[in-house]
C-alpha cells in the first residue's frame, strides 16, 4: 500500500472487529480507501474507494500492524453500506463500548467529529443514529434487543446492570428494569454449547428469582425472527409485575 491508502469501508470493521450483519459479509472484496484525488486499486478482488481529503483518518491497527480508517471513520463510512438503523447503531455500539473493555475504540464526540468532517453518504443515518449510542452494550444483538424495545414504546432499560439483594451483587444481567424487577437476559448460541456457562447461568438465574426478579430469556428468534416477538414478551413481564 502507498503512504495516501488504507483498509477501509467493511474490509476496516472487519479489523476493528466492529459486527457486521452478515449479508454484508457476504461481500468478500478487500476495501481500500484512497485520498483524493489519486487514482483507485483496479485489482480483482479490491474495491477502491475515494476518501475526500480529510474526511478520514487513518491509523495502525494495534494488533495486525494494517493501515487501516481509524475506529470513527471506519463507522462514519458504514452509513453508506448499513440500511438498518440497527446495523448502524450496533457498530457504534461495539465501537464506544466502555463495558468490560480497556479503553474504547472511539467515543462518542469523535464519532460525531468524524460523521461531521465533510459531506458523505449515508450522513442523515448516522446523526440519526449517533444518539442512540450506548457505551455499555455488549453485544450486537442486545443492541437491536433494546432497539426493538425503544420502536415498540417501552422505556429503556439498564445495560448489563448490576442486581444488588441482601447488601451483595447476585449477577449482572443484560437488560435490566430496576423498579420492576425484571431481567432480560439474551441467551446467544454458546450459553448452550458451553457446559460451564449452561450452569454458571442457572445458578444466576436462581439467585434472581430468589430475590424476588423476574428473568426472561429471549433467543435468537424472538429478536431476530420473521415474528420477533421480544417486545411483547417483555411488555407481558412489565405489566404483570
Amino acid at each position: 500500500m502507498a503512504p495516501h491508502e488504507a483498509f477501509s469501508h467493511i474490509t476496516a470493521a472487519v479489523i476493528w472487529d466492529i459486527p457486521l450483519p452478515p449479508g454484508v459479509l457476504h461481500d468478500r472484496r478487500v476495501h481500500v480507501g484512497v485520498e483524493g484525488p489519486r487514482r483507485l486499486p483496479r485489482s480483482v478482488g479490491v474495491r477502491g474507494h475515494e476518501l475526500l481529503p480529510g474526511i478520514a483518518r487513518f491509523a495502525t491497527h494495534p494488533t495486525t500492524g494494517l493501515r487501516v480508517t481509524d475506529p470513527a471513520s471506519t463507522w462514519a463510512t458504514l452509513g453508506a453500506i448499513l440500511r438498518s438503523q440497527r446495523d448502524l447503531v450496533a457498530a457504534g455500539d461495539a465501537i464506544v463500548r466502555t463495558w468490560r473493555v480497556p479503553n474504547p475504540l472511539a467515543t462518542i464526540d469523535e464519532l460525531a467529529v468524524a460523521i461531521d468532517r465533510g459531506r458523505r453518504v449515508g450522513i442523515r443515518s448516522l446523526r440519526e443514529a449517533l444518539p442512540l449510542l450506548r457505551t455499555r452494550a455488549a453485544s450486537r444483538p442486545e443492541s437491536h434487543l433494546r432497539l426493538a424495545l425503544l420502536d415498540a414504546g417501552l422505556p429503556e432499560p439498564r445495560l448489563n446492570h448490576p442486581i444488588v439483594a441482601d447488601g451483595r451483587v447476585v449477577a449482572t444481567a443484560d437488560l435490566v428494569y430496576p423498579g420492576a424487577r425484571v431481567a432480560v437476559e439474551y441467551e446467544g448460541e454458546h450459553h448452550l454449547l458451553d457446559p460451564g456457562q449452561w450452569a454458571y447461568d442457572i445458578e444466576r438465574y436462581d439467585a434472581l428469582r430468589a430475590a424476588g426478579w423476574t428473568v426472561l430469556r429471549l433467543t435468537k428468534a424472538d429478536v431476530f425472527g420473521h415474528h420477533a416477538q421480544a417486545a411483547a414478551k417483555v411488555n407481558a413481564a412489565l405489566t404483570a409485575r
